[in-house]
C-alpha cells in the first residue's frame, strides 16, 4: 500500500519566491558599515562565479559546492564575530571563509591544490581553515562539524571569558543524528553555541517537502528548549538584527541559540550548473528567487538612503573582480605541495612544516 507523506509549509511567505523582493532593511546600519558589507557580498559572489568558470573549464578538479545567492547569511553573521570565536563550516563554506576575513589568494590556491593554500593544498574546496580569523575548519561530511562546534563552545566556557562557537550547516544536516545529539547536549550542559541553518529548501536535489513533515526546521530548537528565530536570509538587515541577538545571547548567558535563515542557492548541489532539470528544482523557481537577490536588495536599500551613489556598485564590482583575478593568477603561479610531505601533513608527528 502506498504511503502518502503529508507536509506542512510553516515558513509562510518566506518560502514564496514571489514575496520579499523589496530593498533590504537598514535600520541602525551606518553608511561605512553598510558599504563594507556590500563589498564583502560582491567579493564572495565574484569569487564563486570565477570558481564555477574554473570547474566548467576543467582548471579545477576538486568538487566545489557554491553558495551563490546566499551571501547575506555569511556576511551578516561574521559582522558580529571576533577572531577569538570558533567557527565551523561544512561543504559549502567559501562564503564563511571570506566573510570572516580569509585571504582570497589562499582560498583560490587551496581550491587549485597548491602549497600556498589555506590548508596547504591538502583539502581543496571543502576543507578550508584559518584559525587566525576564527575558522577552525570545514568538512564535507554532512552535520560533522556541528558537534565540534558544541565542544568548542564548552571549551570556551570552561576557559572563561565570553567567546562563542558557531556552526554553519544546511537544512539537510537537520536530518542527521549528530545534529539532534548536539542540540540536546548544547541545551543541557549548556554550551554557548550559535546554530546557523542556511535553509535553502534543498538537500542535494530533494526539496524539503519530500523529506520532512514541516518546512520550518526551527521546530527542532523548540524541542530542545533553545531560543530561535526564522528570518529572511536574503535580507541582510534582517540577518544582522537576528545575528546580533543570537550572538549577544550566547556571549552573556553562555547558552545556545538557533537561527534559521531562509534563502536559495542559484547553482546545483555541486559544480557550476544551475541544475534546474534535476530532481524537483525548476527553472521558474530559480528565476523568481533571483529576483530576491540579497546583493541587489541591499544595494537598492543603500541607494534609497543615498548611501550609495550612481555607478558606485559598478566600481565596487570592478575592484572586486580585479582582486579575484589577481588571486586566481596567484593560485596558478603557486607550486604544488612536495610529494614527500604528504604523510606528514595528514598525520600528526610526521615532521612536516
Amino acid at each position: 500500500m502506498a504511503v502518502e507523506m503529508r507536509h506542512r509549509d510553516d515558513l509562510g511567505t518566506l518560502s514564496n519566491p514571489d514575496e520579499h523582493r523589496a530593498p533590504a532593511s537598514l535600520a541602525g546600519v551606518s553608511r561605512d558599515r553598510a558599504r563594507s558589507m556590500l563589498r564583502s557580498m560582491v567579493l564572495i559572489r565574484l569569487c564563486e562565479e570565477r570558481i564555477a568558470d574554473g570547474v566548467a573549464s576543467g582548471e579545477i578538479r576538486c568538487p566545489c559546492h557554491l553558495a551563490i545567492g546566499q551571501e547575506a547569511v555569511a556576511v551578516g553573521i561574521a559582522e558580529h564575530l571576533r577572531a577569538s570565536d570558533k567557527c565551523f563550516g561544512a561543504h559549502r563554506s567559501h562564503a564563511h571563509y571570506l566573510a570572516l576575513g580569509g585571504s582570497v589568494d589562499r582560498m583560490m590556491a587551496e581550491i587549485h591544490g597548491k602549497d600556498t593554500g589555506c590548508s596547504r593544498g591538502m583539502g581543496g574546496s571543502m576543507h578550508l581553515r584559518d584559525e587566525r580569523i576564527g575558522l577552525v575548519g570545514t568538512v564535507p561530511i554532512v552535520g560533522a562539524t556541528i558537534p565540534m562546534a558544541v565542544g568548542a563552545g564548552l571549551a570556551l566556557k570552561m576557559d572563561g571569558g565570553d567567546g562563542i562557537a558557531v556552526a554553519f550547516f544546511g537544512d539537510g544536516a537537520t536530518e542527521e543524528g549528530a545534529f539532534h545529539e548536539s542540540m540536546n547536549l548544547a541545551a543541557s550542559l549548556p554550551s554557548p553555541t550559535v546554530f546557523v541553518c542556511e535553509h535553502n529548501l534543498f538537500s542535494s536535489h530533494l526539496h524539503i517537502s519530500l523529506r520532512q513533515p514541516s518546512s520550518r526546521v526551527a521546530r527542532y530548537a523548540e524541542a530542545h528548549c533553545v531560543p530561535h528565530q526564522t528570518v529572511d536570509g536574503n535580507d541582510l538587515g534582517a540577518v544582522l538584527r537576528a545575528s546580533d541577538e543570537a550572538v549577544a545571547h550566547a556571549r552573556t548567558t553562555r547558552h545556545p541559540y538557533f537561527l534559521e535563515f531562509v534563502t536559495y542557492r542559484w547553482r546545483g548541489h555541486v559544480g557550476h550548473r544551475e541544475d534546474v532539470d534535476v530532481g524537483v528544482r525548476r527553472k521558474d523557481d530559480l528565476h523568481l528567487w533571483k529576483r530576491r537577490d540579497p546583493i541587489r536588495r541591499f544595494a537598492d536599500a543603500l541607494v534609497a538612503e543615498a548611501s550609495l551613489g550612481s555607478g558606485e556598485l559598478e566600481t565596487i564590482t570592478a575592484e572586486a573582480r580585479t582582486q579575484v583575478e589577481t588571486a586566481w593568477e596567484f593560485a596558478i603561479r603557486s607550486p604544488y605541495p612536495i610529494g614527500s610531505e604528504l604523510i606528514g601533513r595528514v598525520f600528526a608527528g610526521g615532521g612536516a612544516t
